[in-house]
């Protein structure tokens, strides 16, 4: 592979997680400052309405956004033509929607339990039209490994809900800011994504492009369903046998816990899906781009599960405040389990798809999906401490059901990818237990930062002592920078 390309997949890696790390950094400063204006019943308002608006979402895109970024092309002026249809079927499909969604807006309403949202619905869904014009965008920034637009594009967006929705949380204190400040976030991306693109909608339309998208993306569109029933099946079902406080318990909790995963996986997983469907003929780089990037994410994720586990009534104080603190076991437990599924489980289904089988990806989502509505529904007649358990453990199916599917498409088995991460789950279980140690000294938060300091050294102190794991540590450009500084240390 050309060296050329591996400085697009390293440059577009280090824009992303710049997005990433700058994106994850307000998000939690603005949840930090929501949470303690709103209350959890507000939260798990959204919480329902977004259900409907991310499903809706996924129709418009209808996974067009893989087919531009995986495909191709003979020429730009084909890449050009299947964006444009891509675009217009997107409108066309949203427009339609939107405008089910405005007319049942009542309906919807009471089948979510709260008959007095209708109006809420049709205004959140306006975010169905905007989403048409912004994922034709970031399709063709991903194929193009431009995540530096998409920063800055990502930077401003971001900003706009601390200018809207903190200032309307203080005034008005009910689940309204939250929707017209994620709307003038939406506004802002589309006008800086179009502005900084060379490819502008025009009218062209071509049934051919049109039926070539669609049974490409036929698999990766059922595939993102599924993503979502597995996302919102705990929402719904909280939702309907619970209520708002418990819904805003739930998704408070998973969102804090992802928003920090996503810091790492989010500045990768595109990254790595972009990277992987140019090398899906060369079976020697695809291993090694993938077994780097897995080394790399299992260095950052592992020990920042294993922390928010142990420290989870430090963390979800910091982070929400005292009226969240029943979330506190449910944080951690969920941030224990997701750093498991991230390393060995959640990108396998971005592997299958780079290899052409995104209906291996589609059968692991729809057997976990199997076991989760059963589960769920079942424990949540029980209790929510039964449901946000189960809901964490049932999360290993998809990891074990994703690695016995890696096996048989790809031959890549679970020892190869466990040995590629031992040194980090090795280094992190020794920092676990050192943090346990710690912890028995004393309660005084002051002491819980010094043990969490500690816990740091010896952690990234077990991994620069390992020859493999230094070399990729050393490798990111900022920690080069950083031990540069240290006189003791010497750097090659």
């Amino acid at each position: 592979m050309s060296e050329n390309f591996n400085y697009k997949i390293v440059k577009a890696t280090k824009w992303s997680t710049f997005t990433e790390v700058f994106v994850k950094i307000l998000s939690p400063i603005m949840n930090m400052i929501l949470a303690r204006i709103l209350t959890p019943e507000a939260f798990g308002v959204v919480a329902s309405i977004t259900m409907i608006t991310s499903l809706a979402d996924i129709f418009s895109d209808a996974g067009f956004q893989s087919f531009l970024v995986q495909h191709e092309f003979k020429s730009e002026e084909e890449l050009d033509n299947s964006t444009t249809v891509a675009f217009w079927s997107n409108f066309i499909i949203s427009c339609l929607i939107y405008l089910l969604i405005f007319i049942t807006r009542n309906h919807i309403a009471r089948m979510l339990g709260s008959p007095n949202l209708g109006f809420a619905i049709s205004i959140a869904s306006l975010n169905i039209l905007l989403t048409t014009f912004s994922s034709i965008q970031i399709a063709r920034y991903r194929r193009n490994f431009d995540y530096k637009t998409l920063f800055y594009v990502r930077i401003v967006s971001s900003g706009v809900p601390f200018l809207v929705t903190i200032p309307m949380a203080m005034i008005y204190k009910n689940y309204w800011a939250l929707l017209i400040g994620t709307l003038a976030s939406n506004i802002i991306s589309v006008i800086g994504l179009t502005i900084r693109s060379d490819w502008k909608p025009r009218f062209y339309f071509s049934i051919r492009h049109f039926k070539e998208m669609f049974s490409f993306s036929m698999w990766t569109f059922l595939d993102i369903i599924t993503m979502w029933l597995v996302s919102y099946t705990g929402t719904f079902i909280v939702g309907y046998y619970l209520n708002d406080y418990y819904l805003g318990l739930y998704k408070i909790s998973i969102t804090t816990v992802d928003s920090y995963m996503a810091i790492i996986t989010g500045s990768t997983a595109t990254v790595l899906f972009s990277a992987l469907s140019r090398l899906k003929d060369d079976q020697k780089e695809y291993e090694k781009t993938l077994f780097t990037f897995q080394r790399m994410i299992s260095m950052f994720v592992m020990p920042m599960g294993i922390g928010l586990f142990l420290y989870r009534g430090l963390a979800t104080k910091i982070l929400l405040g005292s009226q969240w603190t029943e979330a506190k076991d449910f944080i951690g437990l969920w941030a224990l389990i997701s750093a498991i599924n991230v390393i060995f489980g959640q990108n396998i289904s971005e592997v299958l798809r780079s290899k052409g089988k995104p209906h291996l990806a589609l059968l692991a989502q729809f057997l976990h999906l199997i076991v989760l509505v059963p589960a769920l529904s079942f424990t949540s007649k029980i209790s929510f401490r039964a449901l946000y358990i189960t809901r964490s453990l049932v999360k290993l199916e998809y990891v074990f059901v994703g690695l016995v599917l890696l096996w048989i498409a790809l031959r890549i088995s679970f020892l190869r990818i466990l040995r590629n991460v031992a040194p980090t789950i090795i280094a992190s279980l020794l920092m676990g237990g050192i943090a346990i140690v710690l912890q028995k000294v004393s309660n005084a938060v002051i002491w819980e930062f010094i043990s969490i300091f500690i816990c740091m050294l010896v952690y990234f102190g077990i991994i620069l002592s390992n020859p493999s794991m230094r070399g990729d540590l050393i490798g990111i450009k900022l920690v080069r920078k950083i031990l540069s500084k240290i006189k003791f240390l010497k750097i090659d």
